[in-house]
């Protein structure tokens, strides 16, 4: 290993540190969210509950392209690691972004229409302490998944011009831990909020 790769190398891992005391803060924000939601989910002020709001089949597919992409993402991030060196394997990244990529398009988009229908429903964030909580909880959670979508497209737009190089896999790696955070936190919006909500 030459010196410059060296530097590189530890330069990589500083940053992956600095992104995990960055996921560790985010998760005290979410924290937060779930602890003002858990105090107003019972007061709906004569409102509509989570009970006859929520449509749990479409949540159920929600949850499972969330599901997808982590595990497209998961397969981007194998091959930018540990095949770089195989003859196809930027395609194979870019590939792999792309489908992830969409998926995620594909997740915002349901949310969205779900946020519209409540609204169309006379059940938007000023109708009840219930309300507010959910549509701060679920759409920070959206804004988050943004925020990844944006960093992907850049990512996959480096990987397309400069390949599969250390700084590229590194950024990769430090994007890989935030999507999956961002599915762990689903998960437990998806269990706190529509599953227990709607029994």
């Amino acid at each position: 290993m030459t010196k410059e790769t060296l530097i590189h190398h530890n330069a990589g891992a500083r940053n992956l540190f600095g992104f995990w005391a960055y996921i560790m803060s985010d998760a005290l924000l979410f924290a937060s969210i779930f602890a003002t939601y858990a105090v107003l989910q019972n007061n709906t002020f004569g409102g509509p509950s989570a009970g006859d709001l929520f449509s749990m089949p479409f949540v159920l597919v929600e949850t499972l392209i969330l599901l997808a992409s982590s595990f497209t993402y998961g397969l981007a991030s194998l091959h930018a690691h540990h095949h770089r060196n195989e003859e196809n394997c930027k395609r194979k990244v870019i590939f792999w972004l792309a489908i992830t990529f969409l998926l995620g398009v594909l997740f915002l988009a349901m949310e969205v229409f779900e946020f519209t229908k409540l609204f169309q429903e006379g059940a938007g964030f000023q109708r009840s302490g219930f309300l507010s909580a959910f549509f701060t909880l679920v759409g920070t959670h959206g804004l988050h998944v943004t925020a990844g979508l944006l960093w992907m497209g850049s990512i996959t737009a480096q990987v397309i011009r400069h390949g599969i190089t250390e700084r590229t896999v590194n950024k990769i790696a430090a994007l890989g831990l935030f999507w999956h955070f961002l599915y762990i936190v689903w998960i437990f919006i998806f269990t706190f909020v529509y599953l227990i909500g709607a029994i």
